[in-house]
């Protein structure tokens, strides 16, 4: 049994999860309540960024006190934003408090926050995250408090040497804003043990002209990230599909929307969701309106 494998058995992540950033605009006593719902509700998985929102590791602390079963996850956790050191007592005192519910997601982020927001200089991520999980694996040997018996992570990932990254260093990869065809290639190149979990947006909407609208908006926010865009041209979007604020062709792509009841709407939400059923753990981001 590989180490994934086991992982999976020992996590109960589900074949369903939810991504969001929505919680950061409620106050704690709200989020404990949405949670706790959430829970009831049967996902496996909560999976929490960080971006310019709460500190995401004090907030994965603030969701498993105000659970009993569900995982709670880092989608992502920047690893320009607290040292190594950091990073791994705070993995290790969630993981031990929470035993096999806490999964840590690492991320190199995007120079416009690591640049712009935090004054930190932003070059060689690959390299930075690799010589960052050396410095953890360090930390992790050096920690005097007590351990949990396992610290799993993944790493965020979209292009194939971080994807490679992920498979030697970590349980896996964590997707975001991608496409099914994205996610093929990507188990394809873990391999079947690695964890895939890929977040996918959904808009509840069934009029087309409406759904792409709200859709866009999502969309827009990510399009002058280059590694998101360079991810984009990789799968076969062109120029013109990621300038502006993004084309029909690139939110279709990206974006499941319709309604699940409808019976037109099933073949395209199959699309989407159907790789929950073959595979990875599908991450649902309901777009709000």
């Amino acid at each position: 049994m590989t180490a994934a494998e086991s992982l999976r058995d020992r996590m109960n992540l589900g074949r369903l999860g939810i991504w969001t950033y929505q919680l950061n605009y409620q106050p704690a006593t709200k989020v404990r309540e949405g949670v706790a719902e959430l829970e009831e509700l049967g996902y496996g998985t909560l999976w929490i960024g960080e971006g310019m929102y709460r500190e995401p590791l004090t907030h994965a602390g603030l969701l498993l006190s105000s659970t009993e079963r569900m995982v709670i996850a880092t989608g992502i956790a920047n690893i320009w934003a607290r040292d190594p050191f950091t990073m791994t007592a705070a993995q290790l005192t969630l993981a031990e408090a929470y035993p096999d519910r806490f999964l840590l997601g690492l991320g190199v982020s995007h120079a416009r926050l690591v640049e712009g927001v935090r004054g930190h200089e932003y070059r060689q991520p690959l390299a930075k995250m690799r010589a960052y999980l050396d410095a953890m694996d360090k930390a992790a040997a050096a920690y005097r408090a007590v351990k949990p018996a396992i610290r799993p992570r993944v790493l965020a990932a979209l292009g194939p040497k971080m994807l490679e990254l992920s498979v030697e260093r970590a349980d896996g990869a964590h997707t975001y804003l991608v496409t099914p065809e994205h996610t093929a290639k990507a188990r394809a190149q873990l391999g079947p043990a690695p964890l895939l979990v890929v977040e996918q947006a959904a808009v509840l909407e069934t009029d087309a002209v409406k759904a792409r609208a709200i859709g866009r908006r999502h969309v827009a926010r990510y399009l002058d990230l280059p590694n998101y865009t360079n991810n984009f041209h990789r799968l076969g979007f062109t120029r013109e599909d990621t300038a502006d604020r993004g084309s029909d062709r690139l939110v279709d792509g990206l974006v499941a929307w319709g309604d699940l009841e409808e019976r037109n709407s099933q073949e395209l939400w199959m699309r989407f969701l159907g790789q929950a059923a073959t595979d990875p753990v599908l991450l649902v981001s309901v777009v709000p309106v």
